[in-house]
């Protein structure tokens, strides 16, 4: 009996009693988990699974059966991959298993197995590189040039290569040389740089004494300025000084009566010996030539 026939009747028992799905599997086995195949046993039966696979209608039932089966078996290699990129910048576990899920499905659509290539040989560098370039393009939280992007990771290279024969870092000057770029294009590279990872407003922002310990416990968030509440108001009464210079004596007493010291209308009127009536318009009138003054001041 051939080895995967072997291992494909070891895993159609781990269904919930029936072998095959009719319509569904068509002549492949059922599995039920996919996820729990041994990576040894998934590499054999990852062959039966292609090489049904390229003969069966995209769409079918059959054909989508084969294909979430090959990812799922195969997701040890994602995670193996995703493993590298550990400590690497500030993406999460999960998101990086998620973005090298993608990479395993790019490779299990263009694997050809008369290619004579182990699929794991294939699909790795499908699921690293779909990884590296989540973290080129996605996790910088400032977005920069391609280039500075690429100049940060030279820039590392250099700096960790000159610090182990300097015992100190290099100076801009130092890295320029050894990559061959001028010292503006190093310094660019260097503030590019600050943009891969953004700081939290929770990060202590005082000093910290002899062990390490923060002195006050205060934190950025705490010291940040905003906006002072009075200070539209101070530019929009420096802004209407003028306007109101250019009011008749008549325009004037109105709006001082009606915004200074607060007076409705109808006192207003009798002060005047004029009717609310004209206050009202004589009010909306000069309002509206001071909203006109203050747009095109603008």
């Amino acid at each position: 009996m051939p080895a995967h026939t072997a291992r494909t009747s070891t895993v159609e028992q781990q269904g919930s009693g029936s072998a095959e799905r009719p319509g569904v599997t068509g002549d492949l086995p059922w599995i039920a988990d996919a996820g729990q195949v041994a990576p040894r046993d998934a590499r054999a039966l990852s062959k039966l699974f292609f090489d049904r696979l390229q003969v069966l209608e995209e769409g079918t039932p059959e054909y989508q059966y084969a294909r979430n089966t090959l990812i799922e078996m195969n997701l040890s290699l994602v995670r193996f991959a995703a493993g590298r990129f550990r400590n690497r910048g500030s993406g999460e576990m999960e998101d990086i298993v998620q973005v090298g899920t993608i990479g395993l499905i790019k490779a299990i659509d263009r694997f050809d197995l008369s290619r004579e290539v182990e699929f794991t040989s294939f699909a790795v560098p499908y699921i690293v590189g779909e990884i590296k370039r989540f973290f080129r393009d996605s996790t910088w939280s400032v977005h920069v040039p391609r280039r500075l992007q690429e100049l940060r990771v030279d820039l590392a290279r250099a700096k960790e290569a000159l610090a182990a024969g300097l015992d100190r870092d290099p100076t801009v000057k130092e890295l320029a040389e050894y990559l061959g770029l001028e010292e503006e294009e190093v310094a660019e590279g260097i503030v590019a740089a600050n943009g891969y990872t953004a700081g939290s407003l929770d990060i202590p922002a005082d000093t910290a004494d002899s062990v390490g310990r923060s002195t006050n416990g205060r934190t950025f968030a705490d010291v940040l300025g905003e906006p002072d509440p009075a200070i539209e108001t101070v530019e929009n009464l420096h802004a209407l000084a003028p306007l109101l210079e250019e009011l008749t004596p008549r325009e004037r007493r109105i709006i001082e009566m009606r915004f200074g010291q607060e007076m409705t209308q109808a006192r207003i009127g009798d002060e005047l010996g004029i009717s609310q009536m004209h206050v009202s318009r004589l009010l909306s009138r000069t309002l509206l030539k001071l909203r006109a003054g203050m747009f095109t001041e603008e």
